[in-house]
């Protein structure tokens, strides 16, 4: 029993190394460059001096290039992490403060974020060149060059921790393991934030924001597979 087992061990041993082998004459790179458009989804709830006030907050859409990097795990289980940077112009709107504002649009200026997202993707392969995969993961989002526009004295955001959900697809363009591939890809972000915006000169006050930011991501572009 003892031999037999040692004999399965070392089996098993030759096994794994000859896949690790094999996998590795397989690169496990793939590199994409997407044209992003960034969605947000937003709400938010204003408050002053503990009492909330009526309005909500507007968030533009905004388009930029990304980059990302997948690792292929095995030929079906993935990790991929997306990096781009993000500028949006803000605004409150529907804003009233008794005895200042009546359902007012207020430009908070513009922000730029950073959402790194990392997500752990299945891939389906046995659809010949179209190649559909679905995926789960993390977000983490921060904040800078925070502008706090004509009439806040100025503002800040919290950084924002968050789950993320994908969907998209590789078209293998060569026909060819690796080479390259037309991709698009959809991906739901939730991102909250706290908002605090220094109102002292306009208003006296300083208001608080919660916001939610919840963007859909959509992307187009190409990929390479080493």
């Amino acid at each position: 029993m003892k031999n037999l087992f040692l004999s399965a061990l070392l089996a098993s041993a030759a096994w794994a190394a000859t896949g690790a082998a094999a996998h590795a004459e397989d690169n496990p790179w793939m590199l994409r460059a997407r044209v992003l458009g960034v969605m947000p989804d937003e709400s938010g709830t204003l408050k002053a001096g503990g009492a909330t006030l009526p309005g909500d907050v507007d968030i533009a859409d905004q388009y930029v290039p990304e980059f990302d990097i997948t690792y292929f795990f095995t030929k079906n289980i993935a990790a991929e992490l997306i990096l781009a940077v993000t500028p949006h112009d803000v605004k409150a709107v529907n804003v009233t403060v008794p005895g200042a504002l009546t359902d007012a649009t207020v430009d908070l200026g513009d922000v730029w974020l950073l959402p790194p997202t990392l997500t752990v993707q299945y891939h389906f392969t046995e659809m010949g060149q179209f190649k559909p995969y679905v995926g789960a993961g993390v977000n983490a989002t921060f904040f800078f060059n925070e502008d706090e526009g004509s009439v806040a004295d100025g503002i800040s955001y919290d950084s924002s921790f968050g789950p993320a959900l994908q969907v998209g697809f590789d078209y293998d363009l060569d026909g060819e393991p690796g080479g390259w591939a037309f991709n698009a890809d959809v991906k739901k972000i939730w991102i909250n934030t706290d908002v605090t915006v220094n109102f002292t000169t306009a208003l006296g006050a300083t208001v608080n924001a919660d916001v939610d930011i919840d963007p859909i991501v959509v992307g187009l572009g190409f990929g390479y597979k080493f």
